[in-house]
């Protein structure tokens, strides 16, 4: 799978990076992604991510990340069949303000924080939603395992 990473911010540190890839790829693995599959990893802070939340989701207020999925067919779309491409799974936008703080709120690591930011994100990409409890529990379920099994548990 390729990641394309952006830190519009100039906090995040190339092993933070690295973690995510490291994350998302073996999440890919576990949902059996294809490994031609693409998508990108924003980090902003949360003067950029409000405005996106208001242009896109009509909250003016900023939250800690955003999901833009390429790989959702409206109905009127044809699909390409037998077409040589990657798939375009979309965006991550990360707010590192969001990250910090609520890796403080949660009592754990920065680096669990955006873990778990790019992962949710990430499972958004692929259809996850928690829009009512039963899908919520799933998506929620879904991310600890993965978690878990990475070896990024709330206690790290």
């Amino acid at each position: 799978m390729e990641i394309d990473f952006q830190d519009e911010t100039g906090k995040v540190k190339e092993t933070h990076m690295d973690l995510i890839q490291q994350l998302l790829l073996y999440a890919g693995e576990y949902q059996s992604i294809s490994p031609d599959a693409e998508l990108s990893v924003t980090f902003v802070d949360n003067n950029e991510i409000k405005l996106l939340n208001k242009q896109y989701r009509g909250l003016d207020k900023p939250t800690d990340v955003l999901s833009f999925a390429l790989e959702e067919e409206a109905e009127e779309e044809i699909k390409i069949k037998g077409a040589d491409i990657p798939i375009a799974l979309g965006d991550i936008i990360i707010s590192v303000d969001k990250a910090e703080q609520q890796a403080q709120d949660y009592n754990h690591s920065y680096d669990r924080e955006l873990g778990f930011l790019a992962l949710h994100g990430f499972l958004h990409l692929l259809g996850y939603d928690h829009m009512n409890p039963d899908d919520e529990k799933k998506m929620f379920l879904k991310q600890e395992e993965i978690l878990n099994g990475f070896g990024l548990s709330r206690e790290k």
